[in-house]
């Protein structure tokens, strides 16, 4: 059998001390062992499992949103004065998950960066998968999801337009860039690999979905540079997306007058906190793939090593900017700021503020320590906690900033309901059933980037 790939002509640069895939391995044996995953694995017990539990939770989501469209959000938590909830926390928590995977896809390719080519092909779709789950809160949040189509600036009769001063056109405008970014660039990465599932797949029906899917790609010379140049242009494309979206969700705080919400540092505190919870859940999904599916020789403790210290660098932004909030609330001599920051620490909501605190600053400090990023188990457990940390810090935000503002008459507590918590458990089986589909029937890693690193591997870095 003809394997397309060995036609492409490299032009990366190997570098590092370090190899970034475990030596003695030939074109051939990577690409069967990565397609030997949708092809040849099959259904083991655990994916069965793993799916069906994850098609229950989602199957909960599902009921919930037939329950809210019956009987309308006041189901939610929600209330005067916390008009904003679970909702709103989970958008933006789901959206900044998104995050790492646009990270190495983009920047990290642009910068020639070896180590990304086993982690990018999950870590897009991971994108795509958290804006889906990010995608159903808004949608639901206005009440009326069936005129969700009114945000959008189309030609009607009535004369009606988005308003462009509203957060939320902004959230449409650059969650929906976002989402068809990540989509395009992911399917164009999968077309070589498509090929390749589709040349060695035994079912006809396989070899027939494979090859509609790879839209006839053959490795020829000009395939590959239609490919180069495509895959140029969406990296080009998606690095300002990385900055620019979390940015533009950040505004949906940082433009109101609300104390603690107001604060010139959202911009890149969202920002690093987006990258800082996506590596997480990169590490949260990455550990489990390769102890089940045997990947250790693709995805190596160079892997894990890396993604560590990103988190470290990524979280001592977020740490900053936890600092800056306080300082600027002292600083600022603000008496509205000053007390919303006291709230925040010994009022009714003041554990969340300091769990926030011990995952996302205290706990991940030891990461300093090249032991504790070589500690499996230990890894995964702190990528678990930074994630509760980061879906915390969304909670500290958005309730303490708004359960008590500027009248104390207005004061209350927000209480999420049963339907708050089903529709976040809910989203998460989306998720999780999602990733398992994808695991399934494509290749998880990318098969034609990792065998660029064989002659790293097996030779010692020379071509």
């Amino acid at each position: 059998m003809a394997d397309h790939l060995e036609t492409r002509n490299s032009t990366t640069t190997l570098a590092g001390p370090e190899p970034v895939l475990a030596p003695g391995h030939t074109y051939a044996t990577v690409t069967d062992k990565i397609a030997a995953v949708p092809l040849e694995v099959g259904w083991p017990r655990f994916w069965i499992v793993g799916f069906t539990i994850s098609a229950l939770i989602f199957g909960m989501l599902l009921m919930t949103i037939l329950w809210l469209l019956g009987k309308g959000i006041g189901v939610w938590g929600p209330n005067n004065p916390v008009g904003w909830g679970f909702d709103i926390i989970n958008f933006v928590w789901w959206i900044g998950i998104g995050h790492a995977g646009t990270l190495i896809s983009a920047i990290l390719l642009l910068l020639r960066q070896q180590w990304r080519m086993s982690i990018s092909r999950f870590a897009e779709a991971m994108t795509l998968f958290a804006v889906a789950c990010a995608f159903l809160y808004p949608t639901f949040h206005t009440g009326r999801p069936w005129l969700a189509y009114w945000l959008l600036p189309y030609p009607n009769t009535m004369a009606m337009w988005p308003q462009p001063r509203s957060p939320l056109l902004w959230d449409v405008f650059a969650v929906s860039t976002y989402a068809t970014i990540s989509l395009v660039f992911w399917y164009v990465g999968l077309i070589p690999d498509l090929a390749s599932m589709r040349d060695r797949a035994k079912s006809r029906f396989a070899q027939v979905i494979y090859g509609i899917l790879a839209l006839g790609w053959r490795g020829s010379a000009q395939h590959w540079n239609h490919y180069e140049i495509a895959s140029l242009i969406l990296a080009g494309l998606s690095t300002p997306l990385v900055l620019s979206v979390h940015t533009v969700v950040s505004f949906d705080f940082a433009v109101g007058l609300i104390p603690g919400w107001h604060a010139t540092i959202f911009p890149p505190y969202f920002v690093a906190g987006a990258i800082y919870s996506g590596f997480a859940m990169v590490l949260t999904l990455a550990i489990p793939m390769r102890a089940w599916y045997g990947m250790q020789d693709f995805i190596t403790m160079k892997h894990i090593d890396n993604m560590c210290k990103v988190m470290l660098g990524t979280g001592l932004i977020v740490a900053y900017g936890y600092a800056m909030e306080a300082f600027m609330a002292w600083y600022s001599g603000n008496l509205w700021e000053m007390f919303m920051f006291k709230n925040r620490t010994t009022g009714p909501y003041g554990w969340s503020y300091w769990s926030l605190i011990i995952f996302n600053v205290l706990i991940p400090q030891v990461l300093w320590l090249k032991k504790a990023r070589q500690n499996i188990p230990l890894v995964f457990v702190l990528s678990l906690v930074i994630n509760v940390g980061m879906w915390l810090e969304r909670f500290v935000i958005i309730v303490t900033s708004l359960h008590r503002d500027f009248l104390p008459a207005s004061w209350g507590m927000y209480y999420p309901t049963k339907y708050d918590w089903s529709m976040y458990l809910g989203s998460i089986g989306l998720f999780l059933t999602l990733m398992y589909l994808f695991v399934r029937f494509l290749p998880s890693i990318s098969i034609f980037e990792v065998r660029t690193l064989i002659p790293r591997a097996s030779k010692g870095g020379a071509h």
